[in-house]
């Protein structure tokens, strides 16, 4: 296996939960001194005593986690495992008045490692303990009463008042979670960090040790969870005040120590599966138009300008950045809403959420990365996302971001009067009938919204189109009354198989009409 295929697989499976903390190596080396205490039973809790424990972890050499399932759980398949079900009546703070309920993920399959889980009541702590009274074991070869013992839980969800059969918000497996919007469909996940994703050397993949329910006031509509996440190279405290809704909002405080440096740390990372779209075509014959959880990615840079990168599954693993200063905001969408264009009933392709990142405090100098993995089957998630700063990330240090994640269907924030890109597509270069000579493709934009739709049919509208190599050929613009977009058309011609950036926006007069497109485009590419 070569270095870019470890890191591929190690992406891979860390989305699903079966890597632990790690990649890399990890050092046996046992620490010098006792593990400071979690935040226990019958202690005062607030958000300092989290950061303390990770301040004084980060100090410690790194311990793994330990996988203790007995056989009948970790033999268990996917069927197996997910015909266990959590007895609903059994769910936290099931019999009260309160707007939210908790249930609990069973340990098993790909989940092997505990997490602790406590509840914080009138800021004293009391721990959440698995009981096989809280699962339906009916299905399953287990019995119905199977004696497993202290096995711990893997994870947990919360479920929200306005409809407490489906879960709006879960935690499992490394650091990822998800979260619901209106349509109540998850589709991508965000991670608590990410650690030299995209670096050949493999990827590090922090997990959270240690959660907190606060529980909430019975006239409360937000909720606060706190976590523990613990890495090789880096340990960190985190705060999220979640507010269920059409668009559901995580407010998150993170304050991370390093235990060693760290060549590209990962902030607010999102995780998502691209597998073909309007802009490319299936590797194998498919009924469906289009398959993919988010179709682009959307930037508004730190000087107010608004970019859209749509997303490709490319040949080989490509890695982008894009510099900026204090970032306004980024996130990969779904952009696309209409069924037609997935014909999928079982998944909903159309209805899975977006995830923007609003940074809350200054971030700073740094980019915002993107890393896309050529993929076969849609079951793997193969896009992330983050923000990586410019200043050095060393050991003894302490870094707080905050930031705001939103979850749902909508644009994240207006774009004032900026159109947006609408629709990507590419094809085989010239005029049908009359081929140029030469290596030649054509690229289509649709631009719509903001205030495209004022203008006169004939007004001055310019495409400005660029490509860091090859030939741009014939751009032009005009008025599609058929969709209500302005399209844009160009050809480029182009020698070589190095990957090629373009970048087009329109213009009218001295004023920018839209977001920026960029697109990265491989020659033999679709």
């Amino acid at each position: 296996m070569d270095r870019r295929q470890f890191f591929v697989c190690g992406f891979l499976l860390s989305s699903l939960g079966l890597m632990g903390a790690s990649s890399r190596r990890v050092s046996g080396q046992e620490p010098s001194s006792p593990e400071p205490e979690t935040p226990g039973p019958g202690t005062p809790f607030d958000f300092d005593q989290v950061k303390k424990r990770a301040h004084e972890l980060s100090n410690r050499p790194f311990q793994p986690r330990q996988a203790n399932l007995p056989e009948v759980i970790s033999d268990l398949g996917y069927e197996g495992y997910t015909s266990i079900r959590f007895r609903p009546e059994q769910a936290l703070w099931y019999d009260s008045d309160r707007a939210f309920r908790t249930q609990f993920f069973h340990m098993g399959h790909y989940y092997s490692h505990p997490v602790e889980i406590y509840e914080v009541a009138e800021g004293k702590v009391r721990p959440v303990l698995f009981s096989p009274e809280m699962f339906n074991y009916e299905d399953t070869s287990l019995g119905p009463d199977p004696d497993l013992g202290d096995i711990g839980l893997a994870g947990f969800r919360l479920h929200y008042f306005l409809n407490f059969a489906p879960d709006m918000v879960s935690f499992l497996g490394a650091s990822y979670f998800r979260a619901v919007g209106e349509n109540l469909q998850y589709g991508l996940s965000a991670r608590g960090l990410a650690i030299d994703t995209g670096l050949s050397e493999g990827e590090e993949f922090p997990f959270f040790r240690a959660f907190w329910l606060e529980r909430p006031e019975p006239a409360q509509n937000h909720m606060n969870v706190y976590a523990l996440l613990d890495s090789e190279s880096i340990t960190g405290a985190y705060r999220f005040e979640i507010r269920p809704g059409s668009t559901t909002i995580m407010n998150v405080a993170s304050t991370l120590y390093p235990r060693e440096a760290i060549e590209r740390l990962g902030v607010a990372p999102a995780t998502s599966m691209y597998l073909y779209g309007e802009n490319d075509a299936p590797d194998t014959p498919d009924f469906r138009p289009e398959v993919h959880d988010s179709d682009g990615l959307a930037m508004w840079r730190g000087n107010w300008e608004w970019v859209w990168r749509p997303l490709v599954n490319p040949q080989e693993l490509a890695l982008n950045s894009f510099t900026d200063t204090s970032p306004r905001g980024f996130g990969l969408l779904q952009r696309d809403r209409e069924f037609r264009h997935y014909q999928d009933a079982g998944v909903y392709y159309d209805r899975r959420p977006n995830l923007w990142v609003e940074p809350l405090n200054d971030w700073g100098e740094g980019h915002v990365h993107l890393v896309e993995i050529p993929i076969k089957e849609e079951i793997h998630d193969n896009i992330v996302s983050f923000w990586t700063p410019k200043e050095p990330v060393k050991p003894g240090k302490e870094l707080e971001f905050s930031y705001r994640l939103l979850w749902g269907p909508e644009a994240p924030v207006p774009r004032m009067g900026v159109a947006h890109v609408n629709a990507t597509r590419l094809g085989q270069g010239g005029t049908p009938g009359d081929r140029p000579d030469g290596k030649v493709h054509k690229f289509v934009i649709d631009f719509r919204g903001g205030d495209l739709p004022l203008l006169a049919e004939d007004a001055p509208v310019e495409p400005v189109v660029s490509a860091t190599r090859g030939k741009v050929l014939n751009p032009a613009v005009w008025w599609m009354e058929e969709t209500g977009a302005w399209r844009v058309k160009f050809d480029l011609e182009w020698e070589g198989d190095e990957p090629i950036d373009l970048r087009c926006f329109l213009r009218l007069g001295e004023d920018a009409l839209s977001e920026t497109w960029l697109y990265q485009w491989s020659p033999g590419q679709t």
